[in-house]
């Protein structure tokens, strides 16, 4: 039976000239004088092969056939962590490994990981959208959201409110219905009026705070509308943390049958 002819690894040449100090003859000058450029950083130890990185650290130089179980060691073991392409060649550098497509080999094996791709990873129209921190006064921004419904008592359903981000003062009103013309006429008469036209005004995603009516009061006044989505939620925190607590007072308040919240609404903020 023949023998099986194994590849030679892909620093056959490297390894050639550093014990024998020849290069194939079939090479041209351009060809050589890129192989030059780079066999400074190669340093032969028999058996193994070694690059000097940029780091002047020394790593093994790595044949083709053990590619896939360093790669398999440092992202998919226990101690691998599947983390993404560039921070696992990361690891490999680490661990003291080194071979030209690294970087390249490793991105490739993450992105086809079945385990990284059961889990996905968050897209760009799914992450939360990213902005500077504002630096604000007193009435500048402002939380606003609907509570309800409640109890029908007198016919109101509902609780419309707006806190103020840095003083926390609450403004509230109950209301019949909770569509877009309550919220303008509330934000022009216990906002705007008393307290000036605000820098940003924050809401749920709800139809009564993203409609084009309300959206082109906020333009006109120079307000700038922010949404809070339902994965973050906490993006309109004031205004859910002035929920709770005005419904917990009035819960104390109240007679038992509620019919009288609206009027205790005042007592409660």
């Amino acid at each position: 039976m023949a023998a099986q002819h194994q590849p030679s690894p892909w620093y056959a040449h490297i390894v050639n000239f550093l014990v024998s100090r020849k290069t194939p003859e079939q090479w041209d000058k351009n060809k050589k004088s890129h192989f030059f450029s780079k066999i400074r950083n190669y340093f032969w130890h028999d058996p193994d092969l070694y690059y000097l990185g940029n780091d002047q650290i020394l790593r093994r130089c790595v044949p083709e056939e053990e590619y896939h179980n360093i790669i398999n060691m440092c992202h998919s073991s226990n101690c691998g962590g599947h983390f993404s392409g560039r921070k696992t060649a990361a690891n490999f550098f680490q661990c003291g490994f080194y071979w030209p497509t690294i970087i390249r080999d490793s991105i490739e094996f993450s992105r086809t990981c079945i385990s990284c791709q059961s889990i996905g990873n968050m897209s760009k129209k799914d992450e939360m959208p990213m902005s500077n921190m504002l630096v604000v006064e007193i009435f500048d921004v402002w939380g606003i959201d609907f509570m309800g419904p409640f109890p029908s008592a007198e016919k109101y359903e509902y609780i419309l409110l707006a806190v103020d981000y840095v003083s926390k003062w609450v403004e509230a009103i109950p209301t019949r219905t909770n569509d877009h013309k309550i919220v303008m006429k509330f934000v022009q008469e216990n906002i705007f009026s008393r307290f000036r036209c605000p820098r940003v005004i924050i809401s749920d995603g709800g139809t009564h705070f993203t409609n084009k009516n309300f959206r082109e009061l906020l333009k006109k006044n120079g307000v700038h509308h922010r949404v809070a989505t339902p994965y973050h939620p906490q993006t309109n925190g004031q205004a859910e943390v002035a929920n709770r607590e005005i419904q917990r007072i009035l819960k104390k308040i109240v007679r038992p049958d509620r019919k009288d919240w609206p009027t205790k609404l005042q007592d409660a903020l």
